[in-house]
């Protein structure tokens, strides 16, 4: 009854795994090994009155489950063969955690490692054989709508307590399997952005000391492809299993060019390779290269497999994805290294030149928050002009009465816009001044009415927003914006604010007044 939900369900589950990540919760031995000693501990008693049933004679087969649809096979040909085993690879896999997290693990480390990728090696055995053995004898199949452990379980404790609990373990231990990626993305995904591959942002880590980019970034991948796919495992699993043996094949591959490298050097000798990387003789050289050899060969069976044979399940998105993506990473590392060789200084040492600098006041009106932006450009000590945007001629009539009235000081400069744009008009302007003076530099000040929510923050303009955006493709032009605090229980401020004002008399605008960003 659940099934229909499955995509909210997954995204809920998605969604909680990246506010728990983002509190910065750090993962611990014991903290993991609840749940995985769970799951082990329900399974084994599963499997154990699996096999008392069937022994007994009491385990009913299942004949209400819908199989998949498949296509017809009457013979076992080696590409069917070849189906199967790569189908099996895949539940196995994870099984590298082991090798990449040996720094984890005491000292001796290797060889605690080993012992420990031999137990759970032994452990799958059991558990994937068990499973494969029973689902057998129950006539338990791949279905869309029942998972193979959900009938082992409903034939094994009926509809019972013992289902739900078998159930709850195997969700326990998917959801555990599906954070890691939060665990193991961001950090990929920081080394990769530092190396100048990916948005130099995913480098940033938060208030909690964790890559906060790298797991929104991963949050949102993860709910695009599970809307797009419907949370389907049948269409989900193809694209997982090719990504991962392809990196699978290329690692292996690398092994392999790593040992055809040592096996040039004389015992005792040391080299380097491409990237720097100390090479030493190893004498069992040849070994290595046959497994790592045998492996890339696996691997690589594995995903041309899955790719022929999960075409059009999904698998032609991730053939396609993997050269986009790559294409992107190339076109991000290009663009830093174009902008790192316009900042390189080629020892080059500071020279002190002293340029012109004009500002311009940006005036919509006069009024309170206006004598703050001419108290700012007052104390920056430079020539100063106000400028306003005459898109509407009555309007500017009334500003131009108002700054003769109420400031008195400074020159006022409408500019005509007869086609009410309110930005070209400035830089038609601005590009006047740097005709004449071609060294200067401009500072726009523009003013910014800060409203205390931000519903009352949209109910304006914001034009600071648009004129800084417009702006930055001009050079020697500065943007300086200065915010002027609505708060309703500070009137009194605002008015003594405008009483310190560039003309020294009370100023207050009237209601329907506004900044250049209202």
């Amino acid at each position: 009854w659940l099934l229909p939900l499955r995509v909210e369900m997954a995204i809920l589950i998605v969604a909680g795994m990246m506010l728990i990540n983002l509190r910065g919760v750090k993962e611990s031995g014991r903290i993991l090994a609840v749940p995985t000693y769970f799951f082990l501990v329900v399974m084994f008693i599963t499997l154990i009155v699996g096999y008392m049933r069937w022994a007994g004679g009491n385990l009913p087969p299942l004949t209400d489950t819908p199989p998949m649809a498949a296509p017809v096979m009457s013979t076992l040909t080696a590409f069917l063969v070849l189906r199967a085993f790569s189908s099996g690879c895949t539940a196995l896999t994870g099984v590298e955690a082991i090798s990449n997290g040996i720094p984890a693990f005491k000292q001796p480390s290797s060889r605690n490692a080993a012992a420990t990728l031999t137990w759970m090696s032994v452990i799958l055995t059991t558990i994937f054989v068990s499973i494969t053995f029973l689902a057998y004898h129950i006539g338990a199949v791949p279905s869309e709508t029942e998972t193979v452990i959900s009938q082992l379980g409903r034939a094994v404790y009926g509809t019972g307590i013992g289902r739900l609990v078998l159930l709850g373990a195997t969700t326990l231990i998917l959801i555990m399997a599906a954070n890691t990626s939060f665990a193991d993305f961001p950090r990929l995904a920081a080394l990769a952005a530092a190396d100048g591959f990916l948005p130099r942002q995913l480098t940033y880590r938060g208030s909690r000391l964790v890559f906060s980019w790298g797991i929104m970034m991963l949050t949102l991948l993860a709910i695009m492809l599970l809307l797009l796919l419907r949370a389907n495992t049948t269409r989900l699993i193809p694209l997982y299993a090719i990504g991962v043996f392809l990196s699978f094949t290329l690692s292996q591959t690398g092994m392999v060019l790593r040992w055809r490298r040592v096996s040039k050097l004389q015992p005792g000798e040391v080299g380097h390779s491409r990237h720097g990387e100390i090479l030493t003789y190893d004498r069992a050289w040849k070994r290595k290269l046959a497994v790592n050899g045998i492996g890339a060969t696996m691997t690589a069976i594995v995903m041309m497999v899955f790719a022929t044979t999960k075409f059009r399940d999904g698998a032609w998105m991730v053939i396609i994805l993997i050269p986009s993506l790559v294409l992107i990473f190339t076109t991000i590392h290009r663009h830093y290294r174009r902008v790192a060789d316009q900042l390189r200084l080629d020892g080059q040492h500071y020279l002190p030149r002293v340029s012109n600098v004009i500002t311009l006041v940006m005036i919509e009106d006069v009024h309170a928050g206006t004598m703050r932006l001419l108290n700012f450009t007052q104390s920056l000590g430079n020539p100063w002009r106000a400028v306003h945007v005459g898109i509407d001629p009555e309007k500017a009539e009334r500003v131009r009465a108002k700054w003769h009235d109420q400031v008195g000081i400074g020159e006022l400069i409408v500019l005509d816009s007869p086609y009410r744009s309110l930005t070209e008009p400035i830089r038609t302007y601005i590009n006047e001044l740097r005709a004449a003076d071609p060294g200067i530099f401009v500072q726009l000040v523009v003013g910014q009415l800060s409203m205390p929510t931000y519903w009352e923050q949209s109910l304006h303009r914001n034009t600071n927003v648009l004129i800084d955006l417009i702006m930055r493709d001009m050079d020697r032009v500065v943007v300086t914006n200065v915010p002027y605090q609505i708060d309703y229980r500070t009137r009194y401020l605002a008015r003594l604010d405008a009483e310190l004002g560039a003309h020294g008399d009370q100023s207050r605008g009237d209601g329907s007044a506004d900044t250049s960003a209202a």
